[in-house]
């Protein structure tokens, strides 16, 4: 759906695999940060998407979310996945706090 590693791994219902942007390792002045200091990365790339979840009456209602959009996500939280030697995380639908527009 979103590309070679992913055609062997595809969420399933109202889950979502995203993969988190780089943490800033320099500051705008220069100065190189340690592991230590850089905060956990918040902002993250949509790879996956399920179909949806089912609601009361039984109709999928789908996710907000679509393939490519940059998302907030909650500073704890999601399943960490390795997918060819690169981490991703699976998150909930209803987890996810909003999306960044463009």
């Amino acid at each position: 759906m979103a590309g070679k590693a992913f055609k062997k791994f595809l969420p399933l219902f109202d889950r979502v695999l995203v993969e988190r942007c780089a943490a800033e390792t320099v500051t705008k002045g220069g100065i190189m940060l340690p592991e230590k200091s850089q905060g956990k990365v918040l902002q993250a790339t949509v790879v996956a998407v399920g179909s949806g979840s089912k609601g009361k009456s039984g109709e999928i209602q789908p996710v907000s979310v679509k393939v490519g959009e940059k998302i907030l996500l909650p500073e704890y939280g999601g399943t960490k996945v390795v997918l060819e030697d690169k981490e991703y995380y699976l998150f909930r639908d209803g987890d996810i706090l909003g999306k960044y527009v463009d």
